[in-house]
């Protein structure tokens, strides 16, 4: 027997932030009966940038982050602004936090970065064979340094912890998933 959909309420904004609003949503437990409160964090779709140089190489970017409170390699990414789609995200990310541009954009896929109480996708695009010949533009809060890596050796940065970030992980397993998926 397959979990059943949840009778749900209106959702109730308790907080809007710069970059997602906190809802509060009661619920009613299919198996229960039970009402509980369910708190959603709401915001845009993200996007994630796997982007590859003409030699191949993937180009990346180290970041602190307040969570883990660590510097954190990671790939470019961001807020999917009103109106744009994740190609046009993703172009303009790149640009913005590396400075490389150009190159030809695919749409990978998206993922649901924590269906528990996050409502938004975060989607996948590669973009390949940029150049380092636009401008970073770096928002107040970004201080970043690109780094490129090699595409053979994102398996091994995975596996011994350099990268943790669980969105860069699904980024790379959807380009996975690609390379093995047949051409129509």
């Amino acid at each position: 027997m397959s979990p059943e959909k949840w009778e749900t309420g209106e959702a109730e904004e308790r907080g809007q932030f710069r970059i997602f609003r906190v809802k509060e949503v009661q619920a009613t437990s299919p198996r229960t009966g039970k009402e509980l409160s369910f708190y959603l964090l709401e915001c845009n779709d993200w996007v994630n940038v796997i982007s590859l140089t003409e030699a191949g190489e993937v180009v990346m970017i180290r970041q602190y982050r307040f969570g883990t409170q660590q510097v954190e390699l990671e790939i470019p990414g961001g807020v999917i602004e009103e109106g744009e789609t994740p190609e046009q995200a993703a172009v303009r990310e790149l640009e913005e936090e590396t400075g490389y541009t150009g190159g030809e954009v695919s749409y990978l896929g998206s993922v649901s970065p924590n269906p528990a109480f996050h409502t938004n996708r975060c989607h996948t695009v590669v973009i390949q064979g940029v150049k380092p010949d636009g401008k970073q533009s770096l928002d107040p809060g970004e201080d970043l340094e690109v780094e490129l890596q090699t595409l053979g050796d994102i398996p091994g940065l995975i596996a011994d912890g350099t990268i943790r970030h669980s969105l860069v992980m699904a980024a790379f397993q959807l380009l996975g998933l690609a390379a093995e998926t047949p051409a129509d």
